[in-house]
């Protein structure tokens, strides 16, 4: 009786064990931009490229725009567990304790996208994600989201254009020095808060990219976009790292796959957004396009570039020097 008992119940919990076995691992993308951005994009891509190469393993849950957190939030979300994978901008390490990571905001220090694709996919920036590793966080790749331009209702061509704005900047000493350099009195406001704050006047301009002008729609209350093209901004995308050494090795090495495609897609995507950006900010017709002249960039540069020896101290001269290495940048040189 017994015996047939047990029998019974073992035939009955199969199909339960069986499915809870064959459960996916829920990965959890949190991120604050649009879908339609570089980084939108290439979370979307990939959660395709995951999902289909551990043939239903794991399941990505992308949740776009701040959708659970905001800039501020999600870091201790990653710690936690709350989340599983992130795609901040390297600012937001700045204040997690991890401040090398503003070297990459470093002014004119990536004059194109090879100059940063170069930096980031070599020994640099292997380097730089690994010391992410102390805070429980793993970083397993950068994307690229463009060149920074800066919103205002005013053209921007001169650095004196500057002086007495209130600037919505990431929250990075590197890029709070460089503004304050211009005179400007830098502001920092979560992302999904940049829209109301220049709409009401808390704040008279953004420091963002071209395709987050466009899908944030910030063209709409802002006047003029100047194409500074002062710096690149960099999002470092990371995972908690005791979830990551939890999973099993071959499971890690096809996302470690999906991730470096993705990559690759993601970083091909930021010049052909740039443009549509420009073209669709354009045609709306709300907001005027300002391309610096060489020499009024010159100048601008010449004001931003002297930051770079105040922030020494905090940035490590060894690792300034090797970004410049990897960059070749030459702080002389126009």
């Amino acid at each position: 009786m017994q015996a047939s008992l047990a029998l019974g119940l073992t035939c009955a919990l199969a199909p339960i064990l069986s499915q809870a076995q064959s459960a996916p691992i829920v990965i959890k993308f949190s991120h604050v931009a649009a879908v339609d951005t570089p980084k939108g994009q290439g979370a979307e891509r990939f959660k395709k490229l995951a999902e289909e190469r551990t043939k239903g393993r794991v399941k990505v849950e992308v949740y776009p725009n701040s959708q659970l957190y905001k800039d501020k939030e999600e870091l201790e979300a990653l710690q936690l567990g709350s989340v599983q994978m992130l795609a901040p901008s390297v600012s937001k390490f700045g204040p997690f304790g991890v401040k090398e990571f503003e070297v990459f905001d470093l002014p004119f220090v990536t004059p194109d996208q090879a100059s940063y694709l170069k930096a980031v996919g070599g020994d640099f920036g292997a380097a730089m994600l690994k010391k992410l590793d102390v805070k429980g966080v793993h970083g397993l790749a950068f994307w690229d989201a463009g060149f920074r331009v800066i919103t205002a209702n005013k053209p921007l061509r001169k650095p004196e254009d500057f002086k007495g704005l209130k600037i919505r900047i990431n929250s990075s000493k590197v890029i709070d020095a460089q503004m304050r350099a211009l005179g400007v009195m830098p502001q920092t406001i979560a992302f999904s808060e940049v829209y109301q704050a220049l709409q009401t006047g808390v704040v008279d301009g953004a420091d963002v990219t071209l395709s987050n002008v466009y899908t944030q729609k910030l063209y709409e209350v802002q006047k003029y976009v100047t194409l500074l093209h002062h710096s690149h901004q960099v999002y470092a995308v990371v995972v908690n790292r005791k979830f990551w050494e939890g999973l099993p090795k071959d499971l890690r090495s096809t996302l470690e796959s999906a991730m470096a495609d993705a990559t690759t897609y993601a970083n091909g995507l930021t010049l052909a957004e740039d443009r549509n950006a420009y073209d669709k900010i354009k045609a709306a017709g709300k907001a005027a396009l300002i391309e610096p002249t060489p020499a009024e960039r010159d100048a601008i540069r010449a004001v931003m570039v002297q930051t770079h020896k105040d922030v020494e101290g905090r940035l490590g001269r060894e690792t300034m020097q090797a970004l410049y290495k990897a960059t070749e940048f030459n702080a002389g040189k126009r």
